[in-house]
C-alpha cells in the first residue's frame, strides 16, 4: 500500500514539475516569441483597445494611425494606412483578423506603449490609461515615390542607407501592396494568390546572384588584407580556368595586363576570379561576414522577414570549409545569393570609411505626453576595412561612374563612387539580373544604395543605373 502511495505521489511531483516547467518556459524563457506569434490573439485583443502610437516619415508625412471603431458597447481601434502601397513592406500591417508584420511587429512594444512590467503594475494600481508612443520613421516619403516612380513597371527593389548613421531612407519592393487591403479577406487571398508575389520584400527576402556588385567586396578584401594594391597587375585575358573551368568575361573581351583600377571600370571577371583564388577561401568569407554575410542583417525588422546572404546549397549556408569554387563566388556567380539591404551596407561601410553601422529604420520616438523617448543613435556593427582602403576603393568605385560601366548613375555637380551587375540568370535567352550599387558624394557620403531588377534584357549599368541616379539626386539635394 505504501509503495502505491509513494507511486502515485512521485506521479503527481513529475506532473506538477512538468506543468511549473511548461508554465515558467511560455511566460519567461519563450515569452517574446509567443507574444509575436501571429496565431496568438489573446494580445491582439488587448492591443485592440489601446490607441496604438501613429507612424509618420523623415518628412512629415503620415503612414499609419489607429481611428476609433465601436463594436457593440466595446470601442476598439483599427489601423489605417493614409499613404496605401508606398509604404507597405517596410511598415507592414497590424490587424486583429490578420496579425503583424514589417515595422509594426518589430517597434509592436513601442507603438502599443507597453513598458517595463513593474511600471505597467504601478500604472495600473494608479489607473493610468496605456497608449502608444509614436515612431517618426528615418524613411523619406519622397525619395521612396522617387523610387517607385524610377522602378515603373519592373519587378525588383531599391534600398537607400545614410552611411554615417545607419538610417533606412528608402525601401521600395516592386510589386508593392497597400496594407489597408490585407484586412480585408478577400483582399489578403488575392495578393497571397498573385502571381508577382507582392507581400514579398524583395530588399530583405529575396535572394538573387549580384553578378559584378560583389567585386566590390572582392576588392575590398584584396587591399584590406595587403595582397594587392590599385595598381598591381592580373592577366585580363578571357577563357582564364578557374577552378579548372575557363571563364569568360562579358561578351569575351580579353585585356591583357590590366591593373585592379583598371579591372574594377572595367568589369573584368578573369582578374577578379584570380585575385579570390590567391586570397583564398577563408579570407573572402572573412571580410564577407565583416560586411555582413552569412548572418541575419542586424536591422530593427522582424527576423522571420529576412534572409541571409551568402553561398547557398538549396536552402543551407555554406561555410568557408565546404567546397566552393570561390573564383566564381568573388565575380557574384557559383551559388552566390545576397538581398538588396546586405548589398546597400556593402556600399554604405565602404562611403563610411570602412565602418559598418547598424541600419535602423528609427528617427525618434515620442510618448502619449510628448516626451521624446529616443532618437535616431549610430550604432557600430563592425570594422570592415581600413579607413584607408575604404578611401582607396571609393576612387577606384569612382572610376566606375565617371569612365566605366556605371555613367548612367552620374549626378551632375556631385562626385559618385559605384559599381555595376549583370548576373546572366538565363543566357540563351538573354535574362538578366541586373544592379548598381554605390554612394555619394564621394568625400562626405550621404545615400549609399543598391539597386536591382528582376529579369531584364539590359545591364546593371543600363537599367539600375538610372534608378539608382534619380533616388541620389533627391536623397542629396536635401
Amino acid at each position: 500500500m505504501n509503495a502505491s502511495i509513494y507511486r502515485l505521489f512521485a506521479l503527481v511531483l513529475v506532473l506538477l514539475a512538468a506543468v511549473i516547467g511548461f508554465t515558467s518556459y511560455w511566460s519567461v524563457i519563450d515569452a517574446e516569441n509567443l507574444r509575436d506569434n501571429p496565431e496568438n490573439r489573446r494580445l491582439l485583443l488587448e492591443e485592440a483597445q489601446i490607441e496604438r502610437g501613429t507612424i509618420t516619415t523623415s518628412d512629415g508625412e503620415l503612414v499609419a494611425e489607429s481611428q476609433p471603431q465601436q463594436r457593440g458597447e466595446q470601442q476598439f481601434f483599427e489601423r489605417t494606412y493614409p499613404l496605401g502601397d508606398l509604404l507597405g513592406h517596410p511598415v507592414g500591417y497590424y490587424f486583429l483578423d490578420r496579425g503583424r508584420s514589417g515595422i509594426e511587429l518589430s517597434l509592436d512594444d513601442v507603438l502599443a506603449g507597453r513598458k517595463a512590467e513593474f511600471v505597467s503594475i504601478i500604472e495600473q494600481l494608479e489607473g493610468t490609461a496605456q497608449a502608444g508612443s509614436d515612431v517618426t520613421l528615418t524613411i523619406d516619403a519622397d525619395a521612396q515615390r522617387t523610387a517607385y516612380e524610377a522602378l515603373g513597371g519592373q519587378i525588383g527593389a531599391v534600398v537607400a542607407i545614410e552611411p554615417a548613421t545607419g538610417a533606412v531612407r528608402v525601401m521600395a519592393s516592386n510589386p508593392p501592396y497597400d496594407p489597408n487591403t490585407v484586412n480585408d479577406s478577400a483582399g489578403f487571398q488575392a495578393l497571397n494568390k498573385a502571381e508577382d508575389s507582392p507581400l514579398l520584400n524583395r530588399v530583405t527576402q529575396s535572394r538573387y546572384q549580384p553578378g559584378s556588385a560583389m567585386k566590390v567586396v572582392t576588392a575590398a578584401a584584396a587591399l584590406d588584407s595587403g595582397e594587392f594594391t590599385p595598381d598591381s597587375t592580373v592577366n585580363g585575358d578571357s577563357g582564364v580556368p578557374i577552378s579548372g573551368v575557363p571563364l569568360e568575361n562579358f561578351g569575351g573581351e580579353s585585356f591583357g595586363e590590366i591593373t585592379l583600377t583598371d579591372a574594377l571600370t572595367n568589369s573584368v571577371n578573369t582578374v577578379w576570379a584570380q585575385v579570390a583564388e590567391d586570397l583564398g577561401t577563408d579570407t573572402m568569407y572573412e571580410y564577407m561576414d565583416r560586411f555582413g554575410f552569412n548572418d541575419t542583417p542586424p536591422l530593427d525588422y522582424p527576423p522571420h522577414q529576412m534572409r541571409p546572404s551568402g553561398v547557398y546549397e538549396g536552402d543551407n549556408l555554406l561555410n568557408a570549409g565546404a567546397t566552393i569554387d570561390i573564383g566564381r563566388v568573388a565575380i557574384g556567380q557559383e551559388r552566390l545569393q545576397v538581398t538588396p539591404l546586405q548589398m546597400a551596407m556593402v556600399a554604405s561601410a565602404v562611403g563610411n570609411g570602412g565602418k559598418l553601422m547598424k541600419p535602423t529604420f528609427v528617427q525618434s520616438v515620442t510618448d502619449s505626453e510628448g516626451r521624446t523617448t529616443d532618437e535616431l543613435n549610430p550604432d557600430e556593427e563592425s570594422t570592415v576595412i581600413s579607413e584607408e582602403t575604404a578611401a582607396t576603393l571609393a576612387d577606384m568605385m569612382s572610376n566606375v561612374v565617371e569612365e566605366g560601366t556605371g555613367t548612367a548613375a552620374a549626378l551632375s555637380g556631385i562626385d559618385v563612387a559605384g559599381k555595376t551587375g549583370t548576373a546572366e540568370i538565363d543566357v540563351d535567352a538573354g535574362v538578366n539580373q541586373a544592379w548598381f550599387i554605390g554612394f555619394a558624394p564621394v568625400e562626405d557620403p550621404q545615400v549609399a544604395i543598391a539597386v536591382t531588377v528582376e529579369r531584364t534584357s539590359g545591364t546593371g549599368g543600363e537599367v539600375a543605373g538610372p534608378i539608382a541616379q534619380q533616388v541620389m539626386q533627391v536623397l542629396t539635394d536635401q
